[in-house]
């Protein structure tokens, strides 16, 4: 009987459902994975910003993590939010005894703009989680801090992800390259090779959790048996058409459509 697809995801909360283990958790279900989450921190948060922020005890971090491993081992784990140095060190030593491919969001910054990570925990992700990554997933501003690159071109973004991969360890990252004008194209470099994939750029300010959903779906992409390149298509493809056809819910800067359909599809249904 062929298994049924699982991916795990760590990272933190998002109480009103469109960012963090929530939105990961809602990607794997429309990307026919079965979802499983490992909270870190505890976010208090809504579109409009991040109001403040609870990390769990690393007792709690270690607990959770073993408690899935020892019974549904997942075919992909994803990391979102690791915010604190120890919690990346005791991350990193728990997966570096397994075999398990995993997908890193270095969630360093909100959309709103409000910062998520203690500044040590930056240098520490590259060094003890992306040598154990498949594929890197950061942003323009999230690539700019891991390469020190002041990235104001397509050929600079190439250096970022070509950097993260033959710097830092992993075997695939890809650099979002949402905040530019004009298309909106990710670069991703694998295997010596870069990809470029770009898809028309929706006006709207309804982007929260972009990040989160885009590498969820790659993740779950993998656990049902994609290659790299397959994954991070099919995950352009379903972030491309979950910006497009908004809900257009919240004060502020609104959740991504994970239905990917048009909301007056869903009003009506």
């Amino acid at each position: 009987m062929k298994e049924v697809p699982s991916v795990l995801s760590i990272a933190g909360t998002d109480p009103t459902g469109g960012a963090g283990i929530h939105a990961d958790l809602k990607t794997f279900q429309e990307s026919n994975a079965y979802g499983m989450a490992v909270v870190t921190s505890v976010v208090a948060q809504n579109t409009e910003g991040v109001r403040d922020v609870w990390h769990l005890p690393i007792e709690a971090l270690e607990e959770q993590i073993r408690a899935v491993l020892e019974d549904i081992r997942p075919h992909v784990i994803k990391t979102g939010m690791i915010a604190t140095p120890d919690m990346i060190n005791k991350t990193a030593d728990l997966l570096e005894e397994e075999n398990i491919p995993l997908v890193i969001d270095p969630v360093m910054v909100a959309t709103s703009g409000d910062s998520l990570m203690e500044d040590e925990s930056t240098s520490l992700m590259k060094e003890r989680l992306f040598p154990l990554a498949k594929v890197v997933t950061p942003n323009i501003d999230e690539a700019k801090l891991l390469t020190g690159l002041d990235i104001q071109s397509q050929e600079e973004v190439k250096q970022a992800a070509k950097q993260i991969v033959e710097e830092m360890g992993a075997e695939a990252a890809v650099v979002k390259g949402g905040h530019f004008t004009g298309e909106a194209t990710d670069i991703l470099y694998y295997n010596g090779e870069f990809e470029c994939l770009t898809a028309e750029r929706t006006d709207t300010k309804h982007t929260h959790g972009t990040g989160c959903t885009f590498s969820a779906a790659i993740a779950a992409h993998l656990a049902r048996g994609m290659t790299v390149n397959e994954a991070v298509s099919e995950s352009k493809t379903f972030i491309s058409a979950a910006i497009k056809e908004t809900l257009g819910i919240g004060k502020g800067n609104g959740p991504v459509n994970h239905w990917r359909i048009p909301k007056e599809n869903i009003l009506h249904q």
